[in-house]
Order: C-alpha cells, then sequence, then structure tokens
C-alpha cells in the first residue's frame, strides 16, 4: 500500500527512518552474540514500520533507556520504544502499550524486607537504573528510601552488591535471571508497578504522524504481529498489551 508522503517525510525527514533501540531492556531487544546485531520485538516493530513507511531503516543502539530517550526527544532519531511516563510525556507523542512488564524488588535473603511497603523506609537505598522507567516511577513514589542509580538497568543488581545496598529495583525478567546466577538473593512477591512499553515519536513530528504511529500499534497488537515476534524471541513473562481502540485497517497487518 502506499502512504502519505507528507507523513513519511514527517517520520523520516533524511529519507531513512532512524529507531532508537534501547539494549538495557532484554525483553525488548537484545545484541546477537556473533555478528553484534540488534534482535527483538522492538527491532522488528521497527522494520514493519520503516517497510509500511516505504523508507529505509537505521538502527541507533543505545544500553540505557535515558539515552534512548534523549535520542528521539533531541531528534537524533526519529522514534523509540520506551516506557510511557508524563515525563518523557513532555516532548514524545507515545503510542498506546504495546507490551507490559512488570517491576520488582529484590533483596538479600536474610533481609528484613519483605513486602513492598517495606522498601520505602529511610534505612534502605534502592538501586534503579538510571532514567528508567522505574527510575522515574521511584522517583515519584519514594518519599523516605534512598535512590542510588547505577549506569544502566543490566548493571543494577551488581551496584545493588558492589555498595552492599538494601534493595534492587527493575524488570521482574532481569532480576530474576540475575538472581539466579547470585546465591543468596530473593524478589519479593509482588510487583510494584507494570510497566507500558509504547511506540514514541517527537512531538515536533506533529499530531498526525502520532496518530499514524497509534494506529500501526494497534493493529500490530491485533493481527498477533507482537505476540508472534514475543514467541520467536523467547520472551516469557511479558504480555500483550490489550487494545485500546480500533486499528486502522489501511495499516498492513502482515509484513
Amino acid at each position: 500500500m502506499t502512504i502519505d508522503q507528507t507523513i513519511a517525510r514527517a517520520f523520516a525527514p533524511t529519507g531513512t527512518l532512524r529507531a532508537s533501540i534501547n539494549l538495557g531492556n532484554p525483553i525488548l531487544a537484545n545484541k546477537n552474540p556473533d555478528t553484534g546485531e540488534p534482535f527483538g520485538v522492538s527491532v522488528d516493530l521497527a522494520r514493519a514500520f520503516a517497510e509500511h513507511l516505504g523508507v529505509g531503516l537505521e538502527l541507533v543502539v543505545f544500553d540505557a533507556a535515558g539515552k534512548s530517550v534523549q535520542a528521539v526527544s533531541e531528534e537524533c532519531a526519529d522514534l523509540g520504544f520506551f516506557a510511557i511516563d508524563p515525563l518523557r510525556g513532555e516532548t514524545i507523542a507515545f503510542t498506546a502499550p504495546y507490551v507490559l512488564i512488570e517491576g520488582f524488588y529484590l533483596v538479600r535473603d536474610e533481609s528484613p524486607v519483605r513486602t513492598n511497603a517495606d522498601v520505602d523506609r529511610a534505612n534502605n537505598r534502592v538501586a534503579v537504573g538510571k532514567g528508567s522507567a522505574y527510575d522515574l516511577f521511584l522517583t515519584r513514589e519514594l518519599k523516605a528510601a534512598q535512590i542510588v542509580r547505577a549506569p544502566t538497568s543490566p548493571a543494577v543488581v551488581r551496584t545493588f552488591i558492589d555498595e552492599k545496598l538494601e534493595v534492587a529495583a527493575g524488570v521482574k525478567q532481569q532480576l530474576e535471571a540475575d538472581a539466579r546466577d547470585i546465591p543468596g538473593l530473593r524478589l519479593l512477591d509482588e510487583r510494584f508497578m507494570v510497566i507500558r512499553q509504547a511506540m514514541g515519536v517527537p512531538k515536533s513530528r506533529g499530531p498526525a504522524a502520532a496518530d499514524v504511529l497509534a494506529q500501526f500499534v494497534e493493529s500490530m497488537k491485533a493481527s498477533g504481529y507482537v505476540v508472534e515476534s514475543l514467541k520467536r524471541h523467547g520472551i516469557s513473562g511479558a504480555s500483550v498489551a490489550p487494545a485500546e481502540s480500533a486499528p486502522n485497517h489501511n495499516v498492513p497487518r502482515t509484513y
């Protein structure tokens, strides 16, 4: 199908769609250890959307969410894949979420912290990934505990261990993987937040561009594309977000 060329130019003014990819969240993207190429559901969606626009694709890869957000906010990239957050929303127009993931706390086995309510106390220091969705959320929510920022989300548990902190916060799957490798750690029994992963475009590209991206995401959820991508990449523990509006049937259902 063809797409309005003004929309294509709004997304890709250079003629190539520059997609900001965050490798700090392994549910969304990883790097092939042999080729160094990124892969994952966010990469799949970026390729599908570039094909929909009829333009080439350039992946702009970062190791942390904050850097990935900054690239889109400063228009060094044309779109990205982020957790929805009001602070980020000042410069980025978000779609509805395409994937839901959970934020959890991790502590040592002997820790007196047993529930989420035990975390926000003055004697607790909480490790988070700098600029991550849960950093932004906990910065607003925690009133007594101190936040300690690791350089990236995958470095959270190492920071927690090295600095002898009381709590680590992060994506459940990442924390579970680290706990399997490091004895003496446990996750608390309940999530502290649901992380709503969406696509986003600079607000400066205009409401028409934001609408097209929103319709694309709804179509990708409705068609089964997102769930198939998660399965193909062996991702468990993440769920496809429910539809938030009827998909635009002018957007192709498969790519």
